[in-house]
Formats: structure tokens, C-alpha cells, sequence
């Protein structure tokens, strides 16, 4: 895996920039701790996940955007162990530190407690590959889309199915999923039984029909929704696309307005994501930023900008935002605590002064390695002293 600074892009070359290595399968996903800015978790072919600690240091390019040599990474934190085939998905929860689900190919998914390397619970029951896992914006609950067109809503402190959407997309292609912040509706994107690309917006008290469709086109790559919680803005993403469409929510029929003709390019998408609000330039209006992975090996920067005539914060658009503070711990939520996340202003004003994002490091592990050492050191001072205590006839 390449990690590149976000407030320093230049050219990245394999050979000579440092990357992080370990796995020997094929990597297939990754999610960044929002409680902890150096910790990675990745999922890989060879059914491990891997918990990763990026230096503070970590200098892929240097000031001048040209490649900088350095030395990778290959000690993981933790290995989480359990996944019988390939590991397709990683997704960190939204309000708990060092909570992590994941699915594989075994269909199954697994809520871990990564801190103490252990399953929390664990859920056989998966028809077929997963294509998608989402927490709910509190965390008690995440969803599941899977290949045999079923969507599952699981309690997320057992793993259990409190409810199931069949057949909620008739085509065969991908289904991708977003909660719509605290409104109780969940968004889908999928096909329709003739290939049509479509949204449905579900309402979770009843999912008999959903609330409303909305046709998109024909087009073959999968719709991937990013659902911009503080605002109510979804943006609309497809793979292989070259627009990037957006929508407004409104918890009234008909759900989804349409935001002008959203955004055009030549470069088609291989994958995007948006990075959080305290990475954004707040005295420029920035409200989001997404990062597009193309086919041209770049990672594109996408602004959106609202414009304004002051220099002022802007108050009515920049809300508070969630916070790199866990609501709870791992033991008070599996007891049933349930939280909001912890939120912060996004006014430079009332900063405390720290590097944005600077989330204080949620708890230290010692690699193997480490523990090598001192089981080494600690064996060759045992045989000392038993050396000592035979010199003076001592029996033990």
C-alpha cells in the first residue's frame, strides 16, 4: 500500500518511495481509525486483516513533490485472525475506538475488537459474497448487501439479523449502501432487471416497498453513494465513471433533489472517497473533498467550493462535525451504551491550536518482534542467575 501525505502530493515511484508491505496476498480494502490518524487496518487475500501504525514521520515525497526514499513499513500492530477465505471489506465504527467489521469470502462477517485481537461476534449466515457493509451513523446497527440480492440489517453487539430487504435490486450488479444520518431511511444503489442503474431510498420501520426510485441511466460500472452527513449532500459516484452526480436528502417525498449536472471530467474512476471535514480548508468554503483514484495511476483532488464575499467562518455551512473523540468504550457499548458521535466546531477561531486531524494514538501494542527481544533477554538473564545460584550450591 502507497501512504501519501494529504497536504503534500507529488509523484509517487514504486522502488524509491517507502510503502507498507506485509501481506502475501493481494491487498482488497482498507479503512483509516477516524479516532486514530496513523492507525490502518487492511484486508487481504490471505484471509488476515492487518492493524497498522503509520509513523508521524512518514514522508513518501519530499517538500519539492519528487519521490523520497525511506524505509517501509512490514510490522503490523495486530494480525486478526479468524476469516477461512479471502477478506473483502474493513470498515472501523463510527463512534467506538477499535472497533472493526469486516466480510470475506467465507460469508461471514466479524465484528473485531482489535485492542484485544478478539471476534466480538461473528455472522455465518451470508448467502453469498458481501458487496458492501455500512454502520449506522450511532453504530448500533450496520447493513449488509450481498450478492444474492438480499440486504440485511444486523445488531451490531451480536451480529444478529433484525431485518432483511429481498430482493431489493433486481439486476446482478454490485448494491452499495449509505445510512441517511439520524433519519431512520437507508440508501441503496443498484440495477434493475434490466440493467438500468437505479437509488432506493428505505424507510427501516418498514422495508416492504421502498420510499422512492430514482432512475439513473444505463451505464455498466457500479453506483458508489458518499453520503455527506452534516450537510444532507450525497455524492453519486460510478466506476469507470467520468461524472460524479449530486443529490440533496430531505427526509420528505420525494427524498432526492437533484444538484445541478455535478461534476465532469475526461478521467474515468477506478474508486473515491471523501476525506473527513477536519481535513478540508475551512477559510476557503471547502465543503468537500473527495479523492478519485483514475485509470491514469493518479489520485485526483476534487474541491467543492460554495463561494462567498467574506473572509469570515461561515457558520450556516460548516456545522459542527464529528470529533477524533470516541463516544464510548468497546465494553460500555457492548453493554448497550448507544451515542451520537463527539462533535467539534470547524471554526478556526475555537481550535485548539493541534494539527487538524492530530487524534491522539487510541492505545499502544508491542509488534512480535519486540516481544521476541525481551523473551531473548529475558531467557539469557534466567541462565545467569541459575549460573549464580549453582556457583554457590544453591538448589532450585
Amino acid at each position: 500500500m502507497a501512504v501519501c501525505r494529504l497536504d503534500r502530493p507529488g509523484r509517487f515511484e514504486p522502488g524509491t518511495s517507502q510503502i507498507v508491505e506485509g501481506h502475501t496476498g493481494a491487498v482488497l480494502d482498507f479503512d483509516w481509525n477516524p479516532f486514530d490518524d496513523s492507525m490502518l487496518a487492511s484486508a487481504s487475500e490471505d484471509t488476515t486483516i492487518k492493524i497498522w501504525s503509520i509513523p508521524d514521520d512518514w514522508e513518501p515525497t519530499d517538500e519539492k513533490g519528487d519521490a523520497k526514499a525511506g524505509n517501509n513499513l512490514s510490522e503490523s500492530l495486530v494480525d486478526l485472525q479468524g476469516h477461512r477465505k479471502k477478506v473483502t471489506l474493513v470498515r472501523f465504527h463510527p463512534t467506538v475506538a477499535n472497533v472493526l467489521a469486516s466480510t470475506a469470502a467465507d460469508s461471514s462477517v466479524r465484528v473485531w475488537d482489535i485492542e484485544k485481537g478478539e471476534v466480538i461476534n461473528a455472522f455465518e449466515g451470508m448467502g453469498d459474497l458481501a458487496q458492501d457493509i455500512v454502520w449506522d451513523v450511532r453504530g448500533d446497527n450496520y447493513a449488509t448487501s450481498c450478492k444474492d440480492k438480499i440486504i440485511r440489517l444486523h445488531d451490531g453487539r451480536t451480529g444478529t439479523v433484525s431485518r432483511a430487504i429481498d430482493n431489493a435490486h433486481e439486476g446482478v450488479k454490485g448494491v452499495k449502501l449509505a445510512y441517511l444520518a439520524n433519519s431512520g431511511k437507508l440508501l441503496s444503489t443498484g440495477t434493475s432487471k434490466q440493467s438500468a442503474r437505479e437509488i432506493k431510498i428505505w424507510d427501516l420501520r418498514n422495508t416492504a416497498s421502498p420510499l422512492h426510485t430514482e432512475k439513473i441511466d444505463t451505464a455498466s460500472g457500479v453506483l458508489i453513494p458518499i453520503f455527506d452527513n452534516d450537510s444532507g449532500i450525497f455524492y453519486l459516484c460510478g466506476k469507470g465513471d467520468s461524472t460524479i452526480r449530486l443529490f440533496e436528502f430531505e427526509d420528505r417525498d420525494p427524498y432526492l433533489f437533484k444538484l445541478n449536472d455535478g461534476f465532469r471530467s475526461i478521467l474515468s474512476s477506478k474508486g473515491i472517497c471523501m476525506i473527513p471535514k477536519r481535513g478540508n480548508d475551512i477559510m476557503a468554503c471547502e465543503t468537500a473533498r473527495l479523492l478519485k483514484l483514475t485509470n491514469e495511476q493518479t489520485v485526483q483532488p476534487l474541491s467543492w467550493i460554495v463561494p462567498r464575499k467574506s473572509d469570515a467562518f461561515q457558520p450556516d455551512i460548516f456545522p459542527d462535525c464529528p470529533a477524533a473523540v470516541p463516544a464510548h468504550t468497546v465494553d460500555q457499548w457492548i453493554a448497550g451504551s448507544s451515542k451520537d458521535p463527539v462533535t467539534t466546531s470547524l471554526d478556526p477561531a475555537k481550535s485548539t491550536g493541534k494539527k487538524s486531524g492530530g487524534a491522539k494514538k487510541a492505545f499502544m501494542v508491542r509488534t512480535v518482534a519486540v516481544v521476541e527481544n525481551e523473551l531473548k533477554e529475558g531467557k539469557q538473564r534466567i541462565k545467569y542467575l541459575e549460573s549464580k545460584l549453582q556457583q554457590h550450591g544453591i538448589s532450585y
